[in-house]
């Protein structure tokens, strides 16, 4: 039988978002069904829910970082079992046989399935995330849990965690005593930045807004902090840092912080504005000191899992503001005027939702 369930649905465009009651499709042989305790609320879910992307399928139950209990799982199902608490990031679904899939890379299969506001391969069905009490997934994209992180604190890890550790890894800055910028300190960059000094590294936040000067520093442990305002300070920094990861979704100036870099420098860009957006750069930024560029987007489940274990070793976890689920439109209205420190979770388990 198909399971039941209610959420927080936009119905159109608006991105209005209100109780809905839905059903997810019933067990096969490789689901896991889990009853959800905590879901984070991503930038891209106000994007997608307010059609600022494209491609959107509507109702649209947002949520990609959701963590609860095993309810239930399939008879083919071994790497969880019922009463384990488990997550599920930003995909549900990839072909399974393109290179990148066989590479243990499934977050860059060009077929890969989002957890809402997607399709299913085997069957066309829409997806629903994690705004919702419950979640049927395969288990090949379900995480193991680590007992020891908070589920609310940790249910961020699932995307604004996973996005910053994949390309932290992959370009080495895992490695210590390298010199990280980060640029934006929200729900991406204080994770960054916590990663950066776990790792070992020497971590500047780079930001317009002075008043995060004090948090950046006393509470997450930067060692630096460049006031990206200030052209002194901008000067004072020019060719100090190794690698810059940019968090944020906005029109800036490339030039600026690519002049921050040394030789052979790299800056990782992992915010993803509304669509429209260009990214600009003049060509000498690249060509002098021979620096680079890139983007990447979450990380693999392999990566996922990897660093929901290094977070439980090293006590890692997001900042956050637990909020209910009816909390939802005034949550957004705030996150986007970084209202918000630096996360909001949904206490799903806690919220009376009638549809």
């Amino acid at each position: 039988m198909p399971i039941k369930t209610v959420g927080y649905a936009a119905q159109d465009a608006s991105g209005d978002m209100k109780p809905w009651a839905f059903e997810h499709r019933d067990l096969g042989p490789n689901d896991v069904h889990v009853k959800i305790v905590a879901c984070g609320i991503c930038h891209s879910d106000v994007h997608q829910a307010r059609g600022e992307w494209g491609g959107e399928i509507f109702p649209m139950v947002p949520g990609h970082e959701i963590v609860g209990y095993v309810e239930s799982v399939g008879s083919a199902v071994t790497k969880v079992k019922v009463g384990d608490k488990a997550g599920v990031g930003v995909f549900v679904d990839s072909c399974r046989t393109c290179t990148s899939c066989s590479n243990d890379e499934e977050n860059y299969c060009t077929k890969r399935v989002p957890s809402y506001n997607g399709r299913l391969i085997k069957d066309n069905s829409v997806t629903y995330g994690g705004y919702a009490r419950d979640i049927v997934c395969e288990d090949k994209f379900v995480f193991r849990f680590p007992d020891s992180l908070d589920i609310y604190k940790g249910a961020p890890l699932l995307c604004a965690g996973i996005t910053v550790y994949s390309p932290m890894k992959k370009f080495g800055m895992d490695a210590p005593g390298k010199k990280i910028g980060v640029v934006g300190l929200g729900g991406l960059g204080h994770m960054a930045v916590k990663f950066g000094v776990a790792f070992g590294n020497e971590v500047t936040v780079i930001s317009r807004s002075e008043s995060k000067r004090k948090e950046a520093m006393e509470d997450l442990g930067a060692h630096k902090f460049i006031n990206s305002s200030d052209p002194a300070q901008l000067a004072a920094a020019k060719f100090t840092l190794d690698f810059i990861v940019d968090t944020v979704s906005a029109e800036k100036d490339m030039d600026l912080y690519m002049s921050l870099l040394g030789v052979d420098g790299t800056l990782v860009t992992v915010g993803l504005p509304p669509k429209g957006f260009q990214l600009k750069i003049a060509p000498g930024s690249l060509i002098n000191f021979r620096k680079s560029i890139v983007g990447s987007v979450v990380g693999s489940v392999k990566e996922t899992q990897e660093m929901l274990e290094y977070c439980a070793e090293k006590g890692i976890s997001s900042v956050i503001e637990k909020v209910p689920m009816d909390y939802i439109n005034k949550a957004w209205e705030r996150m986007m005027k970084s209202d918000v420190h630096y996360r909001f979770v949904i206490d799903v388990a806690n919220s009376n939702i009638q549809a």
